[in-house]
């Protein structure tokens, strides 16, 4: 398409400068508008016939919250080269591990997120966790955090440092400087791009320049975000709180914030980004006008479409969306994609890249044989669900 308002002569010069990467690895942090970005993997990947690393049996986590290996990847042959293009499904990152799955040419990013909105934003996810099921409120549970959080717990890592576990790190190791320049410099040598989500549209234009893809790539819709009835103000005093319980995170965040806005002044400067930015949101704009029944998001209660309602978890409320109705062939599968739900993209993927194959001669079942074996196949589903 026509990127309106950008000089020619930017386009065809980024145009020319580059192919547009094939090869991507993405850290899925937890809470960090990190399901979006996976939409547009997802429709990247579908478009031009990539394959991806999916997790055993079509689950949705690589067996989070264990290190990540590669046997936890479908199909992989630990004596075949990386056969996969786009990982991208929550793991707990471990490079060696990575690098057996995807070519070395691969991209690795991630998307940050303020660790004071990340911890609100956990603490109602997962209400359900062992350190925060039985605290009525963030407060209370910042008041007193070692009665109700056990770092040996198995989940403990939603309460503390959560970017820090899922890039591989210790969440409960000790706050030196020492640590914190460790962590900092091992996250640049692995990692060619950290985005920031609350910079969500800035963070889009530096991933469409670092995988040289065009406009429509990167456009989206926010997917798995929450009512702002189930969100709470945070007073001052907990803001700080939180930031002190999750100084790694704070450590990590405020450094690839700086180095966030130090690569967009060295590589694409801030007037260009701000007449990127504006068609970006004048394209998703264009696209809600298009896809989407009221412009814009709606409760769980009121999308229509059962295939479209996202995942509810916690004591959290997730929006979805509606598609207008009449439209044509290819715009319904464009705007489709745009607002399917992670889980589902994720399966419908899964099935088109492991196809099964129907048995040539199916054996003839008495009816208790055969509800025998139903309740088998859907045991395994969910077992496969559940990594």
């Amino acid at each position: 398409m026509a990127l309106r308002g950008i000089p020619q002569v930017e386009r065809v010069f980024s145009q020319e400068m580059c192919e547009p990467k094939t090869n991507i690895v993405f850290l899925k942090v937890h809470k960090s508008a990190s399901s979006t970005v996976m939409n547009i993997l997802f429709r990247f990947g579908e478009t031009h016939n990539l394959s991806f690393a999916f997790p055993l049996k079509g689950g949705h986590q690589l067996f989070y919250p264990q290190h990540f290996m590669a046997r936890f990847v479908q199909g992989f042959s630990p004596g075949r080269p990386p056969q996969f293009n786009i990982l991208c499904h929550h793991m707990r990152f471990l490079q060696p591990e990575v690098q057996k799955v995807v070519p070395s040419t691969a991209i690795y990013f991630s998307i940050l997120r303020n660790p004071v909105q990340l911890m609100e934003s956990s603490f109602v996810y997962y209400k359900g966790t062992s350190a925060f099921s039985r605290a009525r409120s963030l407060e209370e549970f910042l008041s007193q955090p070692y009665l109700y959080y056990n770092p040996t717990a198995s989940d403990s890592h939603y309460a503390r440092n959560l970017m820090t576990f899922d890039f591989g790190f210790n969440p409960d190791g000790e706050v030196s400087a020492k640590r914190v320049h460790l962590m900092v410099k091992a996250i640049e040598a692995s990692f060619d791009l950290l985005l920031i989500s609350e910079y969500f549209d800035e963070s889009m234009v530096l991933l469409k320049e670092t995988l040289c893809w065009d406009l429509d790539s990167v456009v989206s819709f926010p997917l798995n975000s929450r009512d702002s009835s189930t969100r709470s103000p945070l007073s001052g005093a907990i803001v700080e709180k939180i930031k002190d319980w999750n100084k790694l995170d704070w450590e990590i965040y405020t450094h690839f914030n700086r180095t966030f806005w130090e690569r967009i002044d060295r590589d694409i400067g801030r007037e260009r980004m701000r007449r990127e930015v504006k068609v970006l949101r004048e394209r998703q704009a264009e696209l809600a006008r298009t896809c989407l029944q009221g412009m814009g998001s709606v409760g769980p209660k009121d999308i229509k479409d059962s295939s479209l309602r996202p995942l509810q978890h916690g004591n959290a409320k997730i929006l979805g969306y509606n598609l207008k109705q009449g439209l044509d062939k290819e715009t319904e599968t464009m705007c489709r994609r745009l607002v399917t739900p992670e889980l589902q993209y994720s399966t419908a993927l899964y099935k088109k890249q492991f196809p099964q194959k129907p048995p040539q001669q199916p054996p003839q079942l008495v009816p208790s044989q055969q509800g025998m074996q139903q309740g088998s196949v859907l045991r395994h589903r969910l077992e496969g669900t559940q990594n």
